[in-house]
């Protein structure tokens, strides 16, 4: 790796820098990581949402990755991915709303420094820091040269962040990710402070580590940077994260001042927030006859949904009946029961210009919180709909009605969600709580989370209506699968990789949403 020989130049002005930055921010230990197309405004809100007003403190939210030459020089773009005004106003309205929607960095990738200073100072007024992403792992980051792929270029990193912090007038912060060797990683991680990041988070795996390689990420090597850096180092630890419990857990054990979650926060929103106490827990929270919890899916959706329609659509949500339960009233199910759902159904555009009806203010179709709305809704509702494959193809076909398609998606996971709950009390939560238990080896689920999956897969499982992570197979587990094959190169190296956690070069055949699951987590 090339070094970075130029001598650091303190920033103008009087911004605040490192641990005195983060604690004016009220010292967050909760973030929402930046994400390619998902962690837009509608979803930082429905994240918040789950917290308490006290809670809501201790969460900082970044934007999706945004591209630093396009956003420096073309408008449309700029309109497309970041609102932080009405058009043609001053007035505060999506990103980085003062009221609603701080504290937030905006993450851009970049390999021209020029570029991302421009890029920066168009965003700074709206904002409370510039992220640069220096943890991007996809091909397309290969192509672009961004991302992890500068990390052999120290030299142009200390450039990238050392102009933000020279010349922006507010703090700049970075993503790494580990290297191959603690001493490497703590190079890497001295020159981005020495550059003038204000506050570092590591991601835990590798560059390589992706897809059906994803394997876990490294909490050892986290605390190992939390020693041997400075104690005033803010760091941000990112990894391993799927629940709840994870987030006191990797503090604890990295000695990180915040923890990041990426595809745990898409896959449960609430992941920050605190489940309501036994006996509390209303309609939207479900708990089991064995004690595991969780938000209902059909909650979280309805959240969802009721925050596009009041912030990107500038309309109040209709209006809905209260959540189902088992003893309410059962006739609303068999009202209008597939309506929408057919190949050959009339379009929704068509049938309310038939009855007259205008449909809602004008819908902006370049809105990054409309065009996020199915890959959002394909992560959280992964469980239902593998297991309710009409649901899936209604979602796959809804982008074309917009927030109407959605709606009737809404509807039909209401349904599904309800029959599961009559059933759930019918049998005694039998075949729920345990489901799939007997395809599970019991030495496998005993055995190290470095050994097998299958303990994770235990404790993280959930009825399928009920928000809860998808956990991937380790990479020797996909490797004994055949979801993964080895070039005869990688064959070779393939018996010491296994010693690392069973983590193996390989080229990985990825299905479609793996390959977008890689693509947010970067």
């Amino acid at each position: 790796m090339a070094t970075a020989e130029t001598t650091p130049t303190p920033a103008a002005g009087k911004k605040l820098h490192g641990r005195a930055f983060y604690e004016s921010i009220g010292s967050p230990r909760f973030v929402v990581a930046p994400m390619v197309d998902q962690s837009e405004f509608a979803w930082r809100m429905l994240t918040r949402s789950f917290m308490s007003e006290s809670e809501q403190g201790q969460l900082l939210a970044y934007t999706p990755m945004l591209h630093a030459r396009l956003y420096s020089q073309e408008e449309k773009y700029r309109r497309a991915h970041f609102q932080p005004v009405r058009a043609g106003t001053a007035e505060p309205w999506l990103d980085g709303n003062p009221r609603i929607d701080r504290p937030l960095f905006v993450q851009f990738c970049a390999n021209d420094p020029d570029a991302l200073l421009a890029a920066a100072r168009r965003v700074a007024p709206y904002c409370d820091a510039v992220d640069l992403n220096l943890g991007c792992p996809q091909g397309i980051a290969r192509r672009g040269n961004y991302g992890s792929f500068l990390q052999e270029d120290q030299d142009l990193i200390f450039r990238l962040i050392n102009i933000l912090h020279r010349e922006l007038p507010i703090p700049v912060t970075a993503k790494i990710r580990v290297l191959e060797t603690k001493e490497k990683t703590l190079a890497y991680a001295q020159n981005v402070l020495r550059a003038g990041a204000s506050i570092l988070t590591v991601h835990g795996r590798r560059r390589e580590q992706k897809g059906h390689l994803t394997g876990l990420a490294d909490w050892d090597m986290l605390r190992f940077l939390r020693e041997s850096l400075p104690p005033e180092t803010v760091i941000f630890a990112n990894g391993n994260v799927l629940q709840p419990g994870d987030v006191e857990r990797c503090l604890e054990a990295t000695g990180a001042d915040g923890v990041m979650s990426a595809e745990g926060n898409l896959s449960d929103p609430a992941i920050f927030a605190k489940p309501p106490p036994p006996g509390q827990e209303g309609l939207e929270y479900w708990r089991g006859e064995g004690g595991k919890g969780g938000w209902r899916v059909d909650a979280v959706m309805r959240r969802y949904l009721d925050i596009l329609h009041r912030h990107a659509l500038g309309a109040e949500p209709p209006s809905r009946r209260p959540l189902f339960r088992p003893g309410d009233d059962t006739a609303w199910m068999r009202e209008g029961e597939g309506e929408g759902e057919g190949e050959g159904d009339e379009p929704a555009r068509k049938r309310r210009k038939k009855e007259g009806g205008g449909g809602g203010p004008k819908r902006d179709v370049a809105s990054p919180n409309l065009s996020a709305m199915q890959p959002h809704l394909f992560h959280l509702l992964r469980h239902l709909v593998t297991r309710h494959t009409d649901v899936r193809d209604m979602l796959a076909r809804s982008r074309k009605d917009g927030i109407d398609g959605y709606e009737r998606v809404l509807d039909a996971v209401e349904r599904k969600v309800a029959e599961g709950l009559l059933e759930y009390e019918r049998t005694g939560g039998k075949g729920f709580d345990d489901d799939d238990d007997d395809d599970d080896d019991d030495d496998e689920q005993d055995a190290p989370q470095e050994e097998s999956s299958a303990g994770t897969m235990r404790r993280c499982r959930r009825p399928w209506w009920v928000a809860q992570p998808i956990v991937r197979p380790l990479p020797s587990e996909a490797l004994a699968k055949g979801a993964i094959t080895l070039s005869k190169k990688d064959k070779k190296a393939a018996a010491a990789a296994a010693q690392k956690g069973g983590e193996v070069v390989a080229r990985a055949k990825e299905e479609e949403l793996a390959s977008r699951d890689e693509a947010v987590a970067g």
